[in-house]
């Protein structure tokens, strides 16, 4: 029998690719050469510099561990994605926990995706995307992002939906969630409350009430269906309250809980001047053309 040809004599590398080509197949990993751009190379990760606009604010130690043992095993299979700054360094667009669990490893070099970015605009806007992308946000650190977009780069709901691959009404859902106490996203963030329990929670108008809610739904561990229950109960409460207070109000109340409902439903600030006969208006404040923007794209999309 005529012996077989191949790469058998030449070791493994000859039939594996390295992780970084299996996950980018259409870039060359270079090893020691300049990066370019559009190109993977491995660079020094003290040529790295942090990332201005990282949506992150928390660090699971835990998951942080976990990615260490997997670099540890198999190396950095997605390489992290910067841009090249003026002084000839790197600045860091997404990967921050590869970085992370690789300088804690000991490692010097990191597979790194250059991009060109030429304005701090695009970089905020392509970071907060990569980041929405590839890392794993807990919701608040996705709602910060969302609004970043829409009050920095100036996009609106349904362009950041776009962008980030989701439909226009999750990305609304996020952004409500910033409306909710400090408490209570807190919880969000540690991940002690889901979104299910965060989306019922924001349909109350009255944070003390919100608060009171969240603190039965930790100590009893209610669910979410649980907790949408109990806000159905606290709006009939509520109706029925102001039904019985109404003739005996000169509407003052009445007025005063419509503008606040209207101020976290428009995320601005909303007065209500009310003049003789049940005449009156309504001012909503802006702060800015995007703002601008911002509202009336919110207000033409109420559908009769």
């Amino acid at each position: 029998m005529s012996r077989p040809k191949g790469g058998l004599g030449k070791g493994l590398s000859a039939l594996i690719r390295p992780p970084e080509q299996i996950e980018q197949p259409a870039f060359r990993v270079q090893a020691e050469a300049p990066a370019a751009i559009g190109s993977i190379s491995r660079i020094e990760i003290s040529q790295i510099r942090p990332n201005p606009f990282q949506p992150r604010a928390d660090f699971d130690q835990q998951a942080l561990d976990e990615l260490k043992e997997s670099i540890r095993e198999k190396g950095v299979i997605q390489a992290v994605t910067v841009r090249r700054r003026a002084d000839g360094l790197y600045e860091l667009i997404s990967g921050e926990r590869r970085i992370r669990a690789s300088t804690e490893l000991g490692l010097t070099t990191i597979p790194a995706y250059l991009l060109e970015v030429k304005t701090d605009e695009e970089m905020l806007e392509l970071a907060l995307i990569e980041n929405l992308q590839r890392e794993h946000l807990n919701p608040i650190e996705i709602a910060i992002s969302y609004q970043r977009l829409m009050a920095d780069v100036g996009l609106m709901p349904e362009d950041v939906a776009k962008k980030v691959s989701k439909d226009r009404t999750t990305v609304v859902n996020f952004l409500r969630l910033l409306k909710l106490p400090t408490p209570i996203q807190d919880s969000l963030r540690k991940g002690q409350l889901s979104m299910g329990h965060a989306r019922a929670l924001v349909g109350l108008s009255d944070v003390k009430v919100q608060l009171r809610l969240f603190e039965q739904i930790i100590k009893k561990e209610l669910n979410v269906r649980q907790v949408e229950r109990l806000v159905r109960e606290q709006g009939k409460k509520s109706e029925k309250k102001a039904g019985a207070a109404a003739p005996r109000s000169t509407g003052d109340d009445t007025i005063k809980s419509i503008s606040e409902r209207l101020q976290q439903v428009l995320a601005t600030r909303v007065r209500i001047n009310a003049r003789e006969a049940g005449k009156g208006e309504i001012i909503i404040e802006y702060y800015s053309h995007d703002d601008l923007g911002r509202l009336f794209d919110l207000i033409s999309s109420i559908e009769h």
